[in-house]
């Protein structure tokens, strides 16, 4: 019999996942550091799924002292250093006392991050059109790590290889309706919006890419961790195979440990340090505040990574303008749960954005995300389109950042994903309105937005001005790595320069290559503290209406749970797992 962790969502929620959150793993994992909570007190012969990192590439006897145990692998991660296995409960101590074992994790839930509704005006909001016609993905192979791609005409032959890491299902179409619209959004050619009868024909951003389809969620766009593990290993295994320069992910689930002890951050990472970029959706949970957050503390594993892209979304006005353009509300925001990593990294157009429709008979296909002929066709009518479909959500916003770094490639085949991630965050449009509104279409619900670091990162995707730039940083894996903020005792927050040599100073009291400013604008960046940092937020910064209301929310008080979540003064548990992230089920 299988032991499930219970992932109804119950206590402190974020959209439709349970907030776990380990704030102190030193303190946390009792009787053994080495393994999640959730599976701590576990006992008995039921089995449970979990993924088992080891310090070193495993062998057949380490699989093997798990088989001993009573284990069952389910998926080999070897090239990840990892292996998921389904075991009996009473023995996941003896396996994390292992010493080639270094974390024992549950093999958790994902979800994608999309929804519904459309009006598509982005390229221009982000100077696409400024390289139409000079770069269009040509020759570079992205991996869509997604619920699968639809063969379309949108694709051509540029649908060059597809697998599925679903368990029992061997199929690579996209039954949920996802995976296929983010391909769209990253390399559609417009073939069926395409002719004198269509007003709008919908291009991807690097139209002539190749696309590796790897299926991991399924018809209701669920995944297992370790789907998504052996997704990101096998792209790494083809990457030179179909020159795979990006992955993208626009999926994700809640945190539960700090990145450098969870098994799908650790993927993503050796993707990473593989040489190809990956580009992450940062979740659809900023109007949460459950805990007390506004909303803060909310970015999606494993868009808290500090090395990847995690990118938030944006919402164009109606015009081809970016100046109006403001931030959707349901944007996750920063800093990270336990790491405090600063996130998203940037925004980019995602709401209500049109693209490729897999069928008909897809999951997410329903009379909010259908779009009517006639919007797009000169001859159309008000029946819905059955080759294009809208949806919401960071999702999209990272596939637009996808396509990006594909032209960024085959202009300069050498760049490092390190020299395009700085690239991206230095080059982005930083001019922001401080404070915007929007309004929950279905329940009429007001949610307010603050323009600073944790909401909209180093600022707007330019493509414009990352095809121009020629500045590089360091071609050393990591050298781009999110920094970490700390609240001093006076409550100042400040940037944690870190490993990263991008921004924070030097000891010198220098700028650091480009420094905090530079990255990110002064628009999100307040003042100094004593010591010379750069000041997120002190006492004197207003939030809200009065200078105290957002400030202790985010930061908290004595009495305040958001002090717990995010700074560790307490633990606060929800339910033993998470659901991942919930699919935005409306635009703005």
């Amino acid at each position: 019999m299988k032991l499930t962790i219970d992932s109804r969502p119950s206590g402190a929620v974020w959209g439709r996942m349970a907030l776990l959150l380990i704030v102190c793993p030193g303190l946390l994992f009792g009787q053994s550091r080495k393994m999640s909570h959730e599976l701590e007190n576990l006992s008995g012969t039921q089995s449970v799924d979990v993924i088992l990192q080891y310090r070193s590439t495993p062998t057949n006897a380490h699989f093997g002292r798990v088989r001993s145990r009573g284990g069952a692998m389910t998926r080999d991660l070897h090239r990840m250093k990892a292996g998921a296995f389904r075991v009996p409960a009473g023995r996941l101590a003896e396996l994390a006392n292992d010493p080639d074992v270094a974390f024992v994790s549950v093999d958790r839930p994902v979800r994608s991050t999309a929804s519904s509704n459309s009006s598509d005006l982005y390229e221009q909001a982000i100077l696409a059109q400024a390289v139409a016609g000079q770069f269009d993905g040509t020759g570079i192979g992205i991996a869509i790590i997604d619920s699968g791609i639809t063969s379309n005409a949108d694709f051509g032959s540029r649908l060059v290889y597809s697998q599925s890491f679903i368990s029992g299902q061997t199929s690579t179409d996209d039954a949920y309706g996802h995976g296929t619209h983010i391909a769209g959004i990253v390399a559609g050619n417009g073939a069926n919006s395409t002719g004198p009868n269509f007003t709008q024909t919908f291009v991807g951003i690097a139209g002539n890419a190749n696309l590796i389809n790897l299926r991991v969620l399924d018809q209701n766009g669920g995944a297992a961790d370790s789907a998504v593990i052996a997704a990101l290993q096998r792209a790494i295994e083809l990457k030179d195979i179909y020159n795979i320069r990006v992955i993208n992910l626009s999926l994700g689930r809640g945190v539960f440990e700090s990145y450098t002890q969870d098994p799908l951050c650790q993927a993503v990472e050796a993707a990473w340090n593989a040489g190809i970029v990956v580009v992450v959706a940062a979740g659809n949970d900023g109007r949460n505040n459950s805990a007390g957050t506004n909303g803060y503390g909310t970015v999606d594993a494993p868009g808290n990574d500090p090395f990847v892209i995690t990118v938030g979304a944006m919402k164009p006005m109606g015009t081809p303008d970016r100046a109006d353009d403001l931030i959707a509300s349901y944007s996750s925001k920063g800093p990270s749960l336990i790491d405090h990593i600063v996130k998203p990294d940037l925004v980019a157009p995602g709401n209500q954005i049109i693209s490729v429709l897999a069928s008909p008979n897809a999951t997410l296909y329903n009379s909010t995300t259908a779009v009517s002929t006639n919007s797009f066709q000169s001859n159309g009518s008000t029946a819905a389109s059955n080759t294009y479909f809208a949806l919401n959500g960071t999702s999209m916003a990272a596939g637009v950042v996808s396509g990006t770094v594909a032209l960024m490639v085959q202009q300069t085949s050498t760049l490092t994903p390190d020299q395009i991630k700085a690239r991206l965050m230095k080059t982005a449009y930083k001019t922001f309105p401080t404070y915007s509104t929007a309004t929950d279409p279905i329940t009429g619900e007001t949610f307010t937005s603050q323009y600073d670091i944790f909401t909209v990162g180093a600022g707007y995707l330019d493509i414009q001005q990352a095809m121009q730039d020629t500045d590089l940083a360091p071609a050393i894996s990591g050298v781009a790595q999110s920094p970490s903020v700390a609240m001093d005792a006076s409550g100042n927050v400040s940037v944690v320069a870190g490993s990263s040599v991008l921004w924070g100073t030097s000891t010198s009291g220098q700028s650091v290559l480009w420094g905090t400013s530079v990255l990110w604008g002064t628009s999100v960046l307040w003042g100094t503290s004593t010591t010379g940092q750069s000041v997120l937020w002190g006492t004197s910064v207003l939030w809200g209406t009065s200078t105290s209301q957002g400030y202790s929310v985010l930061w908290g008080t004595s009495s305040n749970t958001a002090n717990s979540v995010l700074w560790g003064t307490s633990v606060l548990w929800g339910t033993s797992a998470s659901h991942g992230t919930s699919v935005q089920t409306s635009g703005e």
